[in-house]
């Protein structure tokens, strides 16, 4: 699970057939196949369960990483969530509501004691804890150490503004501060953040205003609610053709140096140091990896 592609991660009613069946033809990196907030009313949800089994089991949705959102620790269905659906071909969840650390340890137990009684390797099923309110930002860090299996955290800004009691205003300042720290948070324990949904999915414009400040604070994906969201989510979170270039060209010029004992190499006047020689050598790594995902749904780089 460490080379994992995670642009864009695509919230699917678990028991909306039509809806899973778009989705099985998106170019969508993460299906968050959801069992809670969208499955209304709550009888729905065995529905879900049975539905999202059938689909991930069938092999209809093989080319893509799943990820269940299951209902919360207090609604009453997580266990039969995890039961249901701790199969082959789900490679994780989302667990919703994630406050503490402690909320993603017990979920990690959970999965445990789970993989234990189904004799699968323990560790299987990872972790995304949607971070969804004003003292899950603040625990932030927490959460990301709480577990091994997490591999990613994502923000879920509308609950988080509610429970602020602030007001999400068109130019984001109400949210900026919970993303940078949850970037922060991220980055600095080696998983993947993941930036809010975009409400108005048909304001492109405003969608893509909002993927340049995701992608300048370091966001690596976002959570996407309509598939006409993902080639423009997908352009800004995969590396441009200059990027690429100028990464292969970089680490020519610095290998160059290295084997001519110059000790720093120069490009466009700008010393070539390790932090730009790791950022490169990530650049084509990502380049490589988006490259493989393309061709797994039988699709070549544009």
């Amino acid at each position: 699970m460490n080379e994992i592609i995670m642009r864009s991660l695509m919230f699917v009613p678990g028991h909306n057939e039509k809806l899973l069946a778009s989705a099985s033809r998106s170019d969508a990196d993460v299906l968050l196949l959801d069992l809670e907030d969208s499955v209304q009313p709550e009888a729905n949800k065995p529905l879900a369960r049975k539905t999202i089994a059938e689909w991930v089991s069938s092999g209809r949705l093989k080319n893509y990483y799943i990820f269940p959102r299951v209902n919360d620790r207090e609604s009453g269905h997580l266990i039969k969530d995890v039961q249901a659906l701790t199969i082959p071909g789900i490679h994780g969840f989302m667990y919703p509501k994630s406050r503490t650390g402690k909320d993603i340890y017990f979920f990690d137990k959970l999965l445990e004691t789970i993989e234990y009684e189904k004799k699968i390797p323990v560790g299987t099923f990872k972790i995304i804890p949607l971070i969804e309110t004003s003292g899950a930002v603040l625990n932030a860090q927490d959460i990301c150490q709480a577990s091994k299996r997490v591999v990613a955290i994502a923000f879920g800004c509308e609950d988080f503004v509610s429970d602020l009691q602030g007001i999400h205003d068109h130019a984001g300042q109400s949210i900026f501060t919970p993303r940078a720290l949850i970037a922060l948070a991220a980055r600095a324990n080696n998983v993947i953040p993941i930036d809010t949904v975009h409400i108005n999915v048909h304001d492109l414009e405003d969608l893509e205003q909002n993927l340049i400040i995701a992608k300048n604070m370091g966001f690596e994906g976002m959570l996407v609610l309509h598939p006409k969201e993902l080639p423009l989510v997908h352009q800004y979170f995969s590396p441009t053709q200059q990027e690429y270039d100028d990464a292969v060209d970089m680490l020519r010029l610095y290998d160059e140096s290295q084997k001519e004992g110059k000790g720093v190499a120069v490009k466009n006047g700008k010393f070539i140091g390790p932090p730009m020689v790791i950022a490169a050598k990530k650049i084509l790594q990502r380049h490589d990896m988006i490259d493989a995902r393309q061709k797994a749904l039988g699709r070549e780089r544009e």
